[in-house]
């Protein structure tokens, strides 16, 4: 497989979330290399990095933006060591050498908070797309009786939403799918009720559901791009306590249909 090395964006074709990648799809997902590990990964696992002519370092999560670009396959915690270092900047500049035309590359401080604040806000934005277009479901008891209809595609749950109220609507998901004692259960997303209230307009969004399959293929690359990035940190450690934390990992947000 050819692997692109640090290409200009007008020669990628995605960036849309529609690259189909769940539920057992056997397309090939063009892959690129991250610059500061030298590991070939597919589009969502790393994240482009877009760089101006002026030499102004950006993210570009969603790997629209005209120009060079370069790809990371790192954490946020891995991309802040690799900054403080000065390892981000050299692998930079030995990745496009002579082709920035004299400008000098600058890579604002904060640019690890920028990523994470541009993916969460993609992540949101494609929720609230898909909640206009009619595919998303909100409320638990709305939620259960789709999922035991075999009517759900995909499953989310806030970071702080109860283990039991969860487990209940799992459970309801794997009657629904036939699946039951597979363990199959919904995403801990990196986001509590707050957040996601905030995103999509609505109180106290604790549970929600995609219906389409087509819906939950848009979310795979942008979710999977988020948990990557923020690592352990998507679960809040910091606001809970430690036994309700030191079982979980960034792992264990990814779902199984973004593993497979």
């Amino acid at each position: 497989m050819r692997i692109p090395h640090n290409d200009a964006l007008g020669s990628d074709t995605s960036g849309a979330p529609e690259r189909p990648k769940i539920h057992g799809s056997t397309s090939v997902d063009p892959e690129r290399k991250c610059i500061l590990t030298g590991d070939n990964g597919s589009r969502d696992d790393l994240l482009r990095l877009a760089i101006s002519p002026e030499g102004l370092v950006l993210p570009d999560v969603l790997a629209r933006a005209p120009g060079r670009g370069a790809w990371i396959g790192v954490s946020r915690v891995e991309l802040e060591t690799a900054l403080a270092k000065g390892k981000l900047k050299g692998a930079l500049a030995r990745a496009f050498g002579k082709s920035l035309g004299g400008a000098e590359l600058t890579i604002p401080a904060d640019l690890p908070a920028r990523i994470e604040a541009a993916l969460l806000r993609a992540f949101t934005d494609r929720l609230g797309l898909e909640m206009r277009a009619g595919n998303l479901l909100l409320g638990s008891e709305r939620i259960s009786e789709k999922a035991r209809a075999g009517k759900i595609a995909w499953l989310g749950h806030a970071a702080d939403a109860s283990e039991d109220g969860a487990r209940k609507i799992d459970q309801a998901w794997r009657v629904g799918e036939d699946a039951e004692g597979s363990g199959k259960a919904g995403t801990r997303l990196p986001l509590d009720r707050t957040a996601l209230s905030v995103a999509l307009g609505r109180e106290n969004v604790v549970h929600l559901a995609l219906t389409a399959p087509a819906a939950a293929q848009r979310i795979d690359g942008l979710l999977r791009r988020l948990v990557l990035f923020m690592g352990p940190r998507i679960w809040g450690q910091d606001d809970k306590k430690p036994s309700e934390t030191d079982d979980r990992s960034a792992a264990s947000a990814v779902p199984d249909a973004l593993t497979t």
